[in-house]
């Protein structure tokens, strides 16, 4: 009988689920990036009756140059020269990538050439983020890496970090770093170094101890921390540091410092202050707003506090200042029948020149400042279309301090009606073309001065007054070559107030007296006007250089009639005993006028020339001869009172005289004009019913006479462009004739044109060719309205700007007054182009405003506060 014996097997231990081990590789994702191999998952037995995990999580693209190894026993992919490996949002190009696929990790560097360099750096990108290091660890689940000496551009900076740890999407954490806004990151003229850094792609950058690094030289600039804003957004708010300044009446001063508010992406705030240590102050308010399709404008609010000396010194004086300025554009594809526009600039009289703050000094030449505010509507239906507009304007001379408002103006008119038109719409001969139309204009006018400017007086002598008025016109031809037009006009104007005149007793004088209330007149006038076009050529023949000249002249003449409305006019004794009796009108000083006590009927006789030639043109390839302008333009003008007899005299106007024309392929634009009285003069200066050339005279008497001349040129015979805005909003010229402003870190570079060009190169110094501009003005006015014959205005301006080298440019702005015998405003000026950095200095020498300024900063924006700006303060 057989005996079967049996073995006793221990009771197995309880395997660990498949399931269990994703969970814990999950609670500690950082294991698979750190350890070679995960020593629980590979001792884990998998029942194979469980469906395996997919490889990743999607599709994943690689391909290779060279060769592409796949290793079954260790879960590896090798691509080798110009490897490229695609998945998810993660592309990476390397000359090398190893793929695990059992750990979800990728590895990337480079590789070396058949000279032994290395080359096929790898890219890493992943979304918007591009980093380019030596070598990357990447792990597709964690979305952790590890980055050996990587490059990234953010915004304006490019960051090297010699290790870099990607935490997650949002996080890194980099050691050993540097940041630059230079173009080479790895050889850059500047950079700032720090040992540990937190940097959120997008947003910010946090360091510790942050050293500055010139030139590969530390320098004494360090911080114990530091932030550099990261926003992908135009602009970030921010402090604006001032610039320092010293003045001997008013003490140390700090200009142009305060903060930048990014409010929205549709408006900011720029607040701005000054502040002197003997009380003075200033401060300044800029905002720009704009909104994509609709508007855009900008705003600048400037007060200054200006206090010379110190109380008690005899020279102490106190005053304040300041200056407005609005500036609105409407698009058009806003309301294609609406428009708003603004162009304000208004303040105080004397704000530019006696501002003491650097920004201005270019603008304190300006004599005038205007402002105008306007809206306009069209209204379309189905009869005579109309258009309303409402104006503001604003006029002021910084001399005489005289300023000029009418608050508002308000046009409306109805388009041409033409009543003895067919169905047809042809518009032929004298009857058809009748057509009138409808216009109302109505003035609030206000005459101030700068001490009164906004204050209950300056109402006080406003006026007021309304107008309509009904042309009747047509048009017609004459003769075939002579064009014809007659109008009749009807004018009925609205007064709010009038005056009455009498001779006040008491006083012993003639007092207007304001009389308040409705009142009105109504005049008309007729008028008619016959012109023709003349043409003229002279021919010399094809193979001359000059091949023909052509003349074109227009002349016209006219005629209009004004009857007398008497019927408006009373009389007032204009003396105690009132036997000495004058004619006035109550509309007298009226916004819109007065009507005539006497009828008009004159001729007027214009003629305008154009004169041009046919040469032969240089470039022997071309047939056609060349169009010159030899006479751009040149108009003679005057009339003849039917009226005058033996007791009105003087039947002839002056000739005025006016041209202009252009030189040097239109380089050069030149303007005249005159004013050539036929009648002469007694010995007190008043002109007499005798010809001037039966007084032993001339055929005219030049009384007055100008011309002026622009010529602007460069060695690209290409228009300068101009960098001066702010000195034209403030009222100057957009040329650089008067200088260009100080404005410090604010000032446009010269070089930012230029900045996104590439590498500097080095040449054969211009190819012998030196970069330069040129602007000239030069202005003539004669004055000899009672035989003085004298040169009133002589002044010629001149302004230069070259390039000494590919990095250096030089400037001068000058000029001469012949008259007054003196140099004008002068400004020269250096400019360095530093790469990331740029430097300049601006030097007026003599005068009035004499000063001068250095700086020296970055470019960029983000670090526009890094800086030394150091200007001199104007005394006044």
């Amino acid at each position: 009988m057989g005996e079967i014996y049996g073995q006793d097997i221990n009771k197995k231990t309880t395997a660990i689920s498949p399931a269990s081990t994703i969970k814990n590789s999950k609670t500690n994702p950082e294991k698979s990036l750190e350890s070679a191999t995960d020593s629980t998952s590979s001792l884990v037995k998998k029942d194979s009756t469980t469906k395996k995990q997919a490889f990743l999580d999607g599709k994943v693209k690689y391909k290779a140059k060279d060769y592409t190894k796949i290793d079954q026993k260790k879960k590896h992919i090798i691509l080798y020269d110009n490897a490229e490996l695609y998945y998810q949002d993660v592309e990476l190009k390397s000359g090398i990538i190893l793929l695990d696929y059992e750990k979800d990790e990728v590895y990337a560097g480079r590789i070396k050439d058949s000279a032994g360099n290395y080359t096929q750096f790898p890219n890493f990108k992943q979304g918007a983020n591009v980093v380019e290091p030596d070598s990357i660890r990447f792990n597709f689940k964690t979305k952790k890496a590890i980055i050996w000496n990587s490059r990234s551009d953010q915004g304006e900076f490019k960051i090297k970090a010699a290790l870099t740890k990607k935490e997650n999407d949002s996080v890194y954490f980099l050691k050993g770093a540097r940041f630059t806004t230079s173009k080479d990151v790895d050889n850059p003229e500047y950079y700032f170094q720090t040992n540990k850094v937190k940097f959120v792609p997008g947003k910010k950058v946090v360091t510790g101890v942050t050293n500055m690094v010139i030139a590969n030289v530390p320098t004494p600039i360090a911080l114990p921390f530091a932030f550099f804003p990261m926003s992908k957004e135009t602009s970030i708010s921010g402090i604006l540091l001032p610039s320092y300044n010293d003045s001997n009446t008013r003490g140390f001063s700090l200009q142009n410092g305060g903060y930048y508010f990014a409010l929205s992406d549709n408006y900011d705030l720029t607040v701005l202050g000054d502040y002197y240590t003997n009380g003075s102050y200033g401060m300044r308010f800029e905002s720009n707003y704009a909104k994509r399709y609709n508007y855009r404008g900008n705003v600048n609010i400037r007060f200054e506090n200006l206090i010379s000396s110190e109380r008690g010194y005899p020279d102490y004086s106190k005053q304040k200042i300041y200056n407005i300025q609005w500036s609105h554009s409407r698009d058009s594809k806003a309301n294609p029948n609406a428009s708003f526009s603004a162009s304000v600039n208004l303040g105080s009289s004397k704000y530019f020149k006696q501002s003491i703050n650097q920004v201005n000094i270019g603008s304190n030449l300006n004599n005038t400042m205007n402002s105008s505010v306007s809206y306009s509507r069209n209204f379309v239906g189905a009869g005579p279309q109309s258009r309303l507009s409402i104006t503001a304007t604003h006029s002021q001379n910084t001399q005489t301090e005289q300023i000029d408002m009418t608050l508002p103006t308000l046009q409306y008119s109805i388009d041409r009606v033409y009543p003895f038109v067919k169905k047809d719409g042809v518009k032929k001969g004298f009857f058809k073309n009748i057509n009138l139309q409808y216009d109302l204009s109505a003035k609030n006018s206000i005459s101030t001065t700068d001490s009164l400017f906004f204050k209950p007086q300056m109402f006080e002598n406003a006026k007021v007054g309304l107008q309509h008025s009904i042309p009747l016109s047509t048009n017609f031809k004459l003769f075939k070559y002579f064009s014809a037009s007659s109008s009749l006009n009807y004018k009925e104007v609205w007064y709010t107030k009038t005056i009455n005149k009498n001779f006040d007793a008491t006083q012993g004088k003639v007092v207007d007296t304001e009389v308040k209330g409705f009142d009105a007149f109504r005049t008309y006038s007729f008028s008619s006007s016959l012109g023709t076009t003349i043409y003229g050529t002279f021919n010399r023949g094809a193979n001359k250089k000059i091949q023909a000249i052509r003349h074109v002249m227009r002349p016209s003449i006219s005629y209009g009639y004004t009857p007398s409305f008497e019927k408006y006019y009373d009389t007032y004794a204009a003396d105690g005993s009132g036997t000495m009796l004058k004619e006035y009108s109550r509309f007298e000083g009226g916004i819109f006028g007065s009507p005539s006590s006497s009828n008009s009927n004159s001729l007027g006789f214009d003629l305008s020339n154009t004169i041009e030639a046919k040469v032969t043109d240089r470039d022997s390839t071309k047939t056609e001869a060349k169009k010159v302008m030899l006479l751009n333009n040149l108009n003679l003008s005057t009339s003849y009172d039917l009226n005058a007899n033996g007791v009105r005299t003087l039947a002839w106007s002056p000739v005025r005289v006016s041209g202009g024309t252009q030189f040097f392929n239109d380089k050069m634009n030149v303007n005249f004009g005159a004013t050539l009285d036929p009648y002469a003069i007694d010995n007190s200066g008043k002109r007499i019913n005798v010809y001037n050339i039966d007084n032993g005279g001339s055929l005219f008497r030049m009384t007055s006479a100008n011309m002026t001349l622009n010529y602007s040129l460069s060695s690209s015979d290409k228009a300068k462009k101009s960098d001066s805005d702010q000195t034209k909003r403030n009222g100057g010229r957009e040329d650089d004739l008067f200088g260009k402003p100080n404005l410090g870190n604010e000032q446009k570079s010269l070089f930012d044109e230029n900045e996104d060009k590439g590498e500097d190169t080095v040449s054969e110094f211009f190819h012998s060719k030196l970069p330069w501009d040129m602007t000239f003005a030069y202005s003539l006015t004669y004055g000899n309205n009672n035989r003085e014959k004298k040169i009133i205005g002589n002044s010629i301006m001149i302004s230069i700007n070259a390039d000494l080298t590919p990095k250096w440019k030089t400037g001068i702005s000058t000029g001469y007054d012949f008259v007054q015998k003196g140099v004008t405003y002068t400004q020269i000026r250096f400019e360095r182009d530093l790469l990331s950095w740029r430097m300049d200095f601006n030097w007026s020498p003599f005068g009035t405003y004499a000063n001068w300024g250095f700086f020296i900063g970055i470019k960029s924006g983000v670090l526009s506060d890094i800086k030394w700006d150091k200007r001199s303060t104007i005394i006044r």
